[in-house]
C-alpha cells in the first residue's frame, strides 16, 4: 500500500509528460500565438500557477476554481468557457487530493457533508445549465451576476473580519434536526494539546444557503469553498479547521456541474491536464501544512483569498460591462 502511494505521483507526472509529448502537434494548434512562445510554454506556466493554488486551496477551504477562474481569465489567453469548465475540475481535484488526509485526522465531518451534499449537488447542476444558457442567450447577463457575486463576497468578508470567536465558535444548543442527524464531532488539536469537541446548529437555514452557493458555483465554475467556509463556521458553528476540511469534502459533490460543461464541450485537455497535475501535487502539500498551522492563520488566509476573489470579480464584471 505504501509503495503504491509512493509510485502514484511519479506515475502521474510521467503519464502527463508522455501525453503532452505525443499530443504536441494537436496542442500547438490549440495554443494561441503570443510572442512566438513554443507550444509547451503555456502548459508549463499553467502547471506552476495551479501548483501554487493547490497549496493554498486546502489550507483555506476555498476550491481551486475560485482563484483559477478569475486569475486565468485575466492572465491566460483561453476562452472563458474553457476556464470555467477547468475551474470545476480543479476544485474537485483539489478536494479529492486533500480530503482523505483531513478525514483521517477527524477534521472533515463526513456525516455533515452527506447531510448537505445532496442539496449542493442538485443546485450546482442546475447552475451549470443556467450558466451556459445565459452565456448564449444574454451576453451581458453574466456580468451583472459576477458583479453581484463580488459584492456578496465583500459582504461575507466584512462579516467574517468583524465576527468574534470564529476559531472555536460556541454552540450552546443544537436545533432538533442537527441533533437528530448527530451532527457533532471531535479531533485532537495539536496547537492546544487537547481534544476539541463541537456540535453544529441551524441546519435548515444552512440548506437554503448551500443551495444558493451551489447554484452560483455551478454557474461560474468557481467551486464553492469561498462560501462553504463562512456558512459552516458562522452559521452552523463549526470550528474554523473543521469548516475548512468539511468545505473541501462538500466541494467533491458540489462540482457535479462539471458534467454539464463536459457534455457541452467546454473542457480543453491543454488546460485541464497541467491544471489537474499542478492542483493535485499542490493540494498534498497544502493538506500537510494545514494540520500544522494555527486556526487564526487559516482564518486570515481565508479572508485574504475571499477579498482577492471579490475584487477580481467586481473588476471583471465592470470591464465586461465597459464601465471601466
Amino acid at each position: 500500500m505504501k509503495l503504491g502511494k509512493r509510485l502514484w505521483y511519479p506515475a502521474l507526472i510521467v503519464a502527463t509528460l508522455v501525453w503532452l509529448y505525443f499530443s504536441r502537434d494537436t496542442l500547438a494548434a490549440e495554443v494561441p500565438a503570443k510572442g512566438g512562445w513554443p507550444w509547451w510554454a503555456w502548459p508549463t506556466i499553467l502547471f506552476l500557477f495551479t501548483f501554487t493554488i493547490g497549496i493554498i486551496s486546502p489550507m483555506s477551504g476555498v476550491g481551486g476554481g475560485v482563484l483559477f477562474v478569475p486569475l486565468s481569465t485575466a492572465f491566460f489567453p483561453f476562452s472563458v468557457d474553457f476556464i470555467r469548465g477547468a475551474g470545476l475540475i480543479m476544485a474537485v481535484t483539489s478536494a479529492y487530493s486533500s480530503v482523505p488526509s483531513f478525514a483521517r485526522k477527524g477534521l472533515a465531518n463526513i456525516r455533515l457533508m452527506a447531510a448537505v451534499g445532496w442539496v449542493v449537488m442538485v443546485s450546482s447542476i442546475i447552475g451549470g445549465f443556467v450558466g451556459l444558457w445565459v452565456s448564449n442567450a444574454f451576453p451581458n447577463g453574466k456580468w451583472y451576476i459576477i458583479f453581484a457575486l463580488g459584492i456578496i463576497l465583500l459582504v461575507v468578508f466584512i462579516i467574517m473580519i468583524t465576527s468574534k470567536r470564529v476559531e472555536y465558535p460556541e454552540v450552546k444548543e443544537q436545533d432538533s434536526v442537527s441533533k437528530a442527524l448527530g451532527l457533532k464531532g471531535s479531533w485532537y488539536e495539536p496547537t492546544l494539546g487537547r481534544i476539541v469537541e463541537y456540535k453544529v446548529t441551524r441546519f435548515v437555514l444552512s440548506l437554503f444557503l448551500f443551495a444558493g452557493v451551489g447554484f452560483i458555483a455551478g454557474m461560474f465554475g468557481l467551486g464553492a469553498g469561498w462560501a462553504n467556509v463562512p456558512v459552516l463556521n458562522l452559521v452552523m458553528g463549526c470550528p474554523i479547521k473543521v469548516a475548512v476540511a468539511t468545505s473541501m469534502a462538500i466541494i467533491m459533490v458540489n462540482a457535479a456541474a462539471i458534467w454539464v460543461y463536459m457534455a457541452k464541450g467546454a473542457t480543453l485537455p491543454l488546460i485541464v491536464v497541467p491544471a489537474v497535475l499542478g492542483i493535485t501535487l499542490g493540494a498534498r502539500v497544502g493538506a500537510w501544512l494545514t494540520v500544522r498551522v494555527k486556526p487564526a492563520f487559516i482564518k486570515y488566509l481565508v479572508l485574504g483569498i475571499m477579498l482577492l476573489a471579490a475584487v477580481l470579480n467586481v473588476i471583471k464584471a465592470l470591464k465586461g460591462l465597459h464601465v471601466i
